[in-house]
C-alpha cells in the first residue's frame, strides 16, 4: 500500500465522525428499539446518495457499488460487509459533559455509538472514492447486539450469501488509542442465557411434610452447578456458569411451590458449551428430584463463538500494519468471556474481529470499563477505526 492510497480522513470528516458520536451518545436507544438512530443512520447514507435497504424494524444495510470499471461483470467482483452494532444500555450515564445521555437510564456504555460513526465515516469516505475500487461494499449498521438479535436478522435474511469477508471493530478501553488487536482463533466466547422452573407444591410453612418445597430444591439446585466448571471441565479450557436470578415463594409462611433459576453458559470451545448446558439441565432434573419437585429448562442462544479466522485475520493484520505501523497491532492476545454476535457471521462466511484502542493513556475519563455508568473513549480512536474500515475495504476488493 503506497501513501497515496492510504485512507486519511480529512480535518472536516473528523471534526464529524465525532460531531455525530456524540450526537448518537446523546441519543441513546435499546436493543430492537433504536428507532431515531436508524432514522439518523438513512438521513446520512441519503445525504451522501448512499443505497439502503433496512433490516428489520430498525437495522439499516447500505451498498456502495465500485465503478472503477463500469464494463466488469459487476457478479464476479467481490463483495465485503462492514458492520457496526447501534444499541445501547439500560443504565445511567453519570459523566458530566456536554455530549451526556439525555435519555435517563439509557447510555452507550459499551461504545456502541463510536462504532456507528465510524463506520458512517468511512461510509462517507469510500462513497466518495468509488471511481477508484470495482466490487461491493455492504455496510451493516445492525441493531441488538446487547441482547443477541440482531446479527441473525442479517444473516436470515440472506444479506451474506453474497459476502466474500465479513469485518468488525469494537472499541476498548482496555487499549491505549492507536493500537489495533487482531488475534486469531477463538476471541469471545458463545453466551448461553438458561432458564429453570422448579415445580413443587405449596403447603403451611408450620407443615413442610405435606408439600414439595421448591424454593429448598432450587437452593441446591443452584449449589451443584458450582461443581460443573469447576470439576467437569478440563482447568485448561475456559469457561464460565454464573447464576444471576433466583425467585421463589410468595410469603414467609407458605412452602414455596414454584422457583426461577437464571443464569447464563460462557465458552471458548463448542464441545464444552454443549457438555456444559446438558449438565445444567440433567443436574436439575435430578437434584429436584431428590427433593420430589420437577424442573424445566430451556435455553436461549444469545451468541455463538466468534473466531477469527487464518486467512482472514493475516489479511486484515497485514492491512492495519500498513496503516498505523507494526509497533502498533497487536497479533497475541488473551480472549473474552465476554460474548459478541458477529460470530453469527463468521458461521455463513469468511469473518475476523478487531479491536481499536480508546484508552488515552494522559486522561483518566477513558479508563473506566465497558458497561461502566462513567464510561467514556478517546474520539482519536474513532479514526483509526474508520480508517481501518476504509482500508481494509478497498485493499480487500483490491486483492486478485
Amino acid at each position: 500500500m503506497s501513501e497515496l492510497n492510504r485512507v486519511k480522513l480529512s480535518k472536516e470528516d473528523v471534526q464529524e465522525l465525532i460531531a455525530n458520536r456524540r450526537y448518537f451518545h446523546q441519543h441513546p436507544e435499546p436493543s430492537l428499539r433504536e428507532y431515531n438512530t436508524s432514522k439518523k443512520i438513512k438521513e446520512l447514507l441519503e445525504l451522501w446518495q448512499i443505497p439502503y435497504v433496512s433490516v428489520g424494524e430498525t437495522g439499516v444495510l447500505g451498498t456502495i457499488q465500485g465503478k472503477k470499471d463500469a464494463t466488469k461483470d459487476v457478479k464476479s467482483s467481490k463483495t465485503i460487509l462492514l458492520r457496526a452494532d447501534i444499541d445501547a444500555l439500560e443504565m445511567k450515564d453519570r459523566k458530566d459533559v456536554p455530549y451526556c445521555s439525555t435519555i435517563d437510564g439509557m447510555h452507550h456504555a459499551c461504545g456502541h455509538d463510536g462504532h456507528t460513526a465510524s463506520l458512517l465515516a468511512a461510509a462517507k469516505y469510500l462513497k466518495s472514492h468509488e471511481n477508484d475500487f470495482s466490487g461491493t461494499i455492504k455496510l451493516a449498521f445492525q441493531q441488538a447486539e446487547e441482547i443477541g438479535a440482531g446479527a441473525r436478522l442479517f444473516v436470515q435474511g440472506g444479506h451474506l450469501e453474497d459476502v466474500d469477508l465479513a469485518f468488525g471493530i469494537h472499541l476498548s478501553s482496555e487499549y491505549p488509542t492507536g493500537k489495533i488487536i487482531l488475534a486469531e482463533g477463538s476471541r469471545y466466547a458463545s453466551c448461553d442465557i438458561f432458564k429453570l422452573h422448579i415445580e413443587g407444591e405449596s403447603s403451611h410453612a408450620a407443615k413442610p411434610h405435606q408439600g414439595r418445597d421448591a424454593l429448598l430444591a432450587a437452593s441446591h439446585v443452584v449449589v451443584a452447578l458450582q461443581s460443573v466448571v469447576a470439576r467437569c471441565v478440563d482447568p485448561i479450557d475456559s469457561a464460565v456458569l454464573s447464576i444471576g436470578v433466583l425467585n421463589a415463594g410468595t410469603r414467609y409462611n407458605v412452602v414455596a411451590n414454584d422457583a426461577y433459576i437464571e443464569g447464563t453458559v460462557r465458552a471458548l470451545q463448542k464441545e464444552t458449551r454443549v457438555q456444559i448446558l446438558s449438565q445444567v439441565e440433567e443436574i436439575a432434573k435430578l437434584t429436584s428430584a431428590v427433593h420430589r419437585c420437577t424442573s424445566e429448562f430451556s435455553d436461549y442462544s444469545a451468541a455463538n463463538i466468534l473466531i477469527n479466522q487464518k486467512e482472514a485475520t493475516d489479511f486484515a493484520v497485514k492491512v492495519a500494519k500498513n496503516l498505523v505501523g507494526d509497533e502498533n497491532v497487536i497479533t497475541s492476545a488473551p480472549p473474552t468471556l465476554g460474548a459478541e454476535d458477529f460470530a453469527d457471521y463468521g458461521e455463513v462466511t469468511a469473518a475476523t474481529f478487531a479491536l481499536v484502542g480508546t484508552r488515552n493513556l494522559d486522561n483518566d475519563s477513558t479508563h473506566y470499563p465497558h458497561h461502566h455508568e462513567l464510561f467514556d473513549i478517546d474520539e482519536e480512536g474513532l479514526v483509526v477505526a474508520a480508517e481501518l474500515h476504509a482500508q481494509i475495504a478497498l485493499d480487500f476488493l483490491a486483492e486478485d
